[in-house]
């Protein structure tokens, strides 16, 4: 069976956060559609997500912003919050397929400022 592109790069990037990973972080995993973003931070060792934000959560969507960058920056200022309040500051940064670049790099340096370390 051949696996397209995408799925082959996703598997490769998830296999090296794999080998790097210790149990003392979690995992931050992205998905950037065409209009919305979502995150969600995920504990691999016990398969569980912890904590998850969207734009497409009713208190974001309400929101006077349309533009595509301001919503990725208000969902990691959100996901940050959440974090904090589950103590929450280390991590892994799994972007995907997704190039560091646009929206993801906004999402992360976001992220950064509001206290998470990865």
């Amino acid at each position: 069976m051949k696996l397209s592109t995408t799925t082959r790069k996703k598997f490769r990037i998830k296999n090296k956060l794999k080998k790097v990973s210790k149990p003392d972080r979690f995992r931050l995993s992205i998905f950037r559609s065409s209009k919305n973003i979502s995150a969600q931070i995920i504990d691999d060792s016990k398969n569980i997500t912890l904590l998850s934000a969207s734009s497409v959560e009713k208190d974001i969507k309400e929101s006077e912003t349309k533009n595509k960058s301001e919503l990725s920056k208000i969902v990691a200022e959100k996901l940050a919050k959440k974090a904090q309040e589950k103590k929450i500051t280390k991590i892994y940064f799994d972007r995907g397929i997704y190039k560091y670049h646009g929206r993801i790099k906004i999402f992360a340096e976001t992220l950064r400022k509001n206290g998470m370390e990865f």
